[in-house]
């Protein structure tokens, strides 16, 4: 694709060549199996193997991911799924993996796989660029910027060059970002990952994740993996996700805008502590952010006064919904410590900020945090 517009690349993405009579994005192929008689040899044999659906929006997505760039892309039926397939396919018993002791909840538990299979674990956090002084004799190392909750940022090209200097590979969780907001290949990332449940598609409602490489190699260690656990994505869910891609740029443009606001007019609050958004300019993380970054998400995190407080203020709101998970045109907002497993304060607030109206949903914000500590 020619074109140097977000905008016009999220449009367009992986769509096929036009054809007669034919739609602009066919639609999802239901298919267990393919005709195919002689050698088994074709893009099409099996439905575990590979999807037409699957190929459009994989083709989409190297187009958001790597522009210009020969990449190879791999979705898988989850978020999860996609992270497990870079740990679990690249890590073998005696290695060293890395991970941020910050990032998404989960990754606890797929520490506790690896460590399962005799792989050792070391963790740092995303600020400051910790990970670096763990990075002696490791196979993997595994980024997470902007960190989830705490929206810390590392500097991914000064720890890619660390690493790769000592023979470690690198993947990133762009979920937060998008490729929009950040580019891990072009940083000299391995891979890049994200749950596409998120702000890549949009409207909370499909499960989706997907893996990007440079490195044909790479690339095909994490189709392997998909199709030897079968983590693959329903055809309905990949075709919707294309869709959805669509208005990427529209919907992250607003919300990153209408993210900074709500910042700035938290910033004025006496009655909120702790903010982060990497878009602010006395931001911890802005200085690196703004190096590496083209947008800056759509989460914004702060405190209030104690679990009591938080949760007034998220009964209080109108045209936010409690609920976790982020990036959906609907704003949501959750008390991140009633889940356990997050080093935040029991008022400590993940606000995801959607496509609403700036001025709607920042009166609302504000209404319900004078109800909220009112008292």
């Amino acid at each position: 694709m020619s074109t140097t517009n977000d905008g016009t690349r999220a449009v367009r993405a992986g769509l096929p060549a036009p054809e007669q009579y034919e739609p602009t994005l066919p639609g999802p192929v239901f298919a267990a199996h393919f005709h195919l008689s002689g050698k088994p040899v074709g893009p099409y044999t099996y439905g575990r193997d590979t999807n037409p659906t699957w190929t459009h929006l994989e083709r989409a997505i190297s187009e958001l991911e790597a522009p210009g760039r020969q990449v190879e892309t791999t979705v898988f039926a989850s978020g999860m799924a996609a992270v497990s397939a870079v740990l679990l396919s690249r890590s073998r018993a005696g290695d060293v993996v890395v991970l941020p002791d910050d990032g998404y909840q989960a990754l606890p538990l797929v520490r506790e796989q690896l460590e399962a299979y005799g792989v050792h674990v070391r963790t740092a956090p995303t600020g400051g660029d910790a990970q670096l002084r763990a990075l002696d004799g490791a196979k993997l190392l595994w980024l997470e910027t902007p960190s989830n909750p705490g929206l810390d940022v590392c500097d991914v090209r000064r720890l890619v060059d660390a690493a790769h200097g000592a023979g470690t590979l690198v993947a990133v969780d762009n979920t937060l970002a998008t490729p929009l907001g950040q580019r891990p290949l072009e940083l000299g990332a391995d891979f890049s990952v994200a749950s596409d449940t998120k702000a890549m598609t949009g409207h909370g409602d499909i499960l989706l994740g997907h893996v990007t490489c440079g490195d044909p190699q790479l690339a095909a260690g994490v189709r392997r993996w998909r199709k030897v656990v079968g983590a693959i994505p329903g055809p309905m869910e990949a075709w919707l996700a294309h869709r959805s891609l669509a208005t990427l740029q529209l919907r992250v443009d607003r919300q990153c805008a209408t993210a900074l606001a709500l910042a700035e007019a938290l910033a004025g609050r006496a009655d909120v502590t702790g903010l982060r958004y990497p878009g602010l300019p006395d931001d911890p993380s802005h200085p690196v952010a703004v190096r590496q970054m083209r947008r800056f998400g759509s989460v914004v995190s702060f405190v209030l006064d104690g679990k009591e407080t938080a949760e007034r203020f998220l009964e209080a709101l109108e045209l936010v919904d409690d609920a976790t998970s982020f990036g959906s045109v609907r704003s949501t907002a959750e008390r991140r410590a009633r889940w356990g497993g997050d080093a935040v304060p029991e008022g400590f607030i993940r606000f995801s900020v959607g496509a609403e109206d700036p001025e709607d949903l920042l009166a609302d914000v504000m209404k319900a945090l004078d109800r909220a500590t009112a008292g």
